[in-house]
């Protein structure tokens, strides 16, 4: 559970010139009637869980329509039961192994969100980094705070016509992108203070085996060497866009989260220089992304923002072609907590963008 426990410290305090996302203009880049279901006129027990339900169908034809369902009212509080209406869409899910943040099991097949609460989440597509990314996610929310624990979604679609209007989208296209990732190692670290660590290969690739790790990474498209006290170094060299086979198109498929800039309110890590940081993002051919390039890649995902503002028992089914999906920082009160179950949906191999289908 994510709680108010924090304590400050010098790493805690952000450091200056650091790009904060804006996360929306105020008004919602599409209406929320859209893609929000009132479950309050829905029994929301067994009935409603077959996928021929009025509910199946409308949870259905609204993702199918817009890539964004949100069921609000439904009641509920129990994690495995919000799994089950998630699964109407989710139909299948995948293993989170090979990915970045340091998620744990709240419940079966139900993940923590893995990041802490003060940190800001840049907008980002789910596990970009990787030769094999998945279609959708699954958002449940078993504790909130009301008005102050939002998560926010912003239209892939409209940000990518508008990237690819700019510079930074033509160079984005020409050269494509370098994913750098180092993981620490947790015997490197046993006995000590977790100062400046993000997620170790041995949680990151599910084996306490460095072969197995090597091979686990190498399997998901990525180079790896190892560094000083068995660093874990990958590079993923892949287009900042991905081919979404359900509109016939390229779409956005990278973000600024993907750089030592995912870091700039992470507690215990945001007082490494950049250079030291675990993520680091470059273009294909190896240079280096200007702070105004940086700035732009946040403001393009920040236009289209569109806010979801979580009470309990809410539920969120996101595509991930179709929506990037991101968080501010939340800082809690005595006594507040605020908890997402996360349900990672099917795997896919990613291809990159497609010629001819800009």
């Amino acid at each position: 559970m994510n709680t108010a426990t924090n304590t400050a410290a010098d790493w805690s305090k952000p450091l200056p010139g650091v790009i904060e996302p804006r996360w929306w203009t105020g008004r919602p880049a599409l209406p929320p009637a859209s893609f929000t279901i009132d479950c309050g006129e829905y029994a929301m027990g067994e009935a409603d869980l077959e996928p021929d339900s009025d509910l199946a169908r409308r949870m259905n034809r609204t993702f199918d329509e817009v890539g964004l369902v949100y069921l609000v009212n439904s009641g509920l509080n129990d994690l495995q039961m919000m799994r089950r209406f998630a699964k109407l869409i989710v139909d299948r899910e995948m293993r989170y192994e090979g990915g970045a943040n340091p998620r744990d099991l709240l419940e079966p097949n139900v993940y923590e969100v893995g990041a802490p609460l003060q940190a800001w989440l840049h907008y980002h597509h789910e596990m970009a980094y990787v030769g094999h990314s998945t279609r959708m996610l699954g958002f449940l929310c078993q504790r909130a705070v009301p008005g102050r624990g939002y998560t926010f979604v912003s239209d892939n679609l409209q940000a990518t016509d508008a990237i690819l209007e700019s510079d930074l989208g033509r160079k984005l296209r020409e050269h494509g992108l370098c994913y750098h990732r180092d993981l620490t190692d947790r015997e490197a670290f046993a006995g000590t203070p977790q100062i400046g660590v993000y997620n170790h290969w041995q949680q990151s690739m599910m084996t306490d085996d460095p072969d197995e790790a090597e091979a686990a990474a190498r399997a998901k498209g990525l180079e790896v060497e190892w560094g000083p006290n068995r660093l874990l170094k990958t590079r993923y060299y892949i287009s900042g866009f991905e081919y979404f086979p359900l509109l016939d198109r390229n779409v956005l498929y990278s973000s600024i989260a993907d750089d030592g800039m995912w870091f700039d309110a992470w507690p215990k890590v945001m007082h490494l220089p950049y250079e030291e940081r675990p993520l680091k993002l470059t273009f294909g051919d190896g240079s280096e992304m200007s702070r105004e390039e940086k700035q732009a890649f946040v403001n393009v995902y920040d236009e289209f923002g569109i806010p979801i503002d979580w009470n309990v028992g809410d539920i969120a089914i996101v595509c991930n072609y179709r929506f990037a999906h991101g968080r501010p920082s939340i800082h809690l009160g005595e006594g507040e907590a605020r908890e997402l179950g996360v349900l990672i949906g099917e795997a896919y191999e990613r291809v990159g963008d497609l010629p001819g289908k800009w």
